[in-house]
């Protein structure tokens, strides 16, 4: 398959799919903790290269493949009647096809009708990631979101309400030591509530080098959070959530203790794991280095 560079990001999730390049990097690209597309000028590829990719994908894999995830990071840019050749060609090529994923970003999501939205999930957009990263507007504001609070609640809600398997990522430790975590993790879980994801994935911020944040770091400027911190935000996190089912996993590479279930069954569970590890009676593992 053809790749505009070895730097291939997708999903933990998506590790079986095939991974089809439909745009190159991020339509935003200004988060000012995200380094993985900073080398990269967004541009959307060009239709008849997409759908070439999708046959040189039936010869390579055959037609038994069932998961694709469209890259980078944000596919859901394209216009739509693009979209759905692309789907229409997925799924004639590869007959046992049962999901299409992709990131969503937040401004391309509001760009689409609801009309748009359901015409994807009806000719097999399957599910959606969304990186919400926060529910407080000061946060979003400071790393450079591109939206509000509100825009991004109003585009997660749109893609459940569109019949889209939503999945929410948010950061822990995006304030440092010296902000204001609480309000961070309490927006945060209040957002979750009202969007109503199935899936929800709490990650913890890790420096990247090249990034506003990471020089922020370097310089003392920004103080990462202790892992105990991170614990902490994470168990008020879980105890605010009442979404009901909620798939939640806290177990990226990132992450400090891994845990992984469903809300609200499992969430005795979590808290009392997460108290044994801020009593020391459980080991944390070391998390992500991206050279900081």
């Amino acid at each position: 398959m053809r790749y505009d560079s070895d730097l291939i990001y997708r999903p933990p999730g998506e590790w079986k799919s095939y991974l089809l390049q439909c745009t190159i990097g991020c339509s935003h690209n200004k988060c000012t903790f995200c380094a993985m597309y900073k080398e990269k000028q967004f541009r959307v590829r060009p239709l008849e290269e997409i759908l070439e990719d999708i046959d040189m994908a039936r010869d390579y894999y055959g037609p038994g493949v069932e998961r694709v995830f469209l890259m980078d990071g944000d596919a859901i840019v394209m216009k739509t009647e693009q979209l759905l050749k692309i789907l229409e060609k997925l799924y004639h090529n590869f007959p046992n096809l049962q999901k299409v994923t992709t990131y969503a970003g937040p401004k391309s999501t509001l760009s689409k009708s609801m009309a748009e939205l359901k015409e994807l999930r009806a000719a097999g957009l399957t599910r959606a990631y969304l990186g919400v990263e926060s529910g407080s507007d000061a946060v979003l504001t400071a790393i450079n979101k591109g939206c509000t609070a509100a825009q991004m609640l109003k585009a997660g809600q749109n893609l459940v309400e569109a019949g889209i398997d939503l999945w929410a990522i948010l950061i822990l430790g995006l304030t440092g030591q010296d902000g204001d975590w609480e309000e961070h993790v309490l927006s945060s879980a209040k957002m979750i509530n009202e969007m109503k994801p199935r899936h929800l994935s709490a990650m913890t911020f890790a420096p990247a080098k090249g990034t506003q944040l990471g020089e922020d770091v370097l310089a003392g400027r920004f103080k990462v959070c202790t892992p105990d911190h991170i614990l902490e935000e994470c168990r008020v996190l879980i105890e605010h959530l009442d979404v009901d089912p909620l798939h939640f996993t806290s177990n990226h590479a990132s992450n400090y203790l891994p845990l992984k279930g469903g809300l609200p069954e499992d969430r005795e569970k979590f808290l009392q794991l997460i108290d044994q590890a801020l009593e020391g009676k459980i080991g944390l593992r070391k998390t992500l280095n991206r050279g900081i």
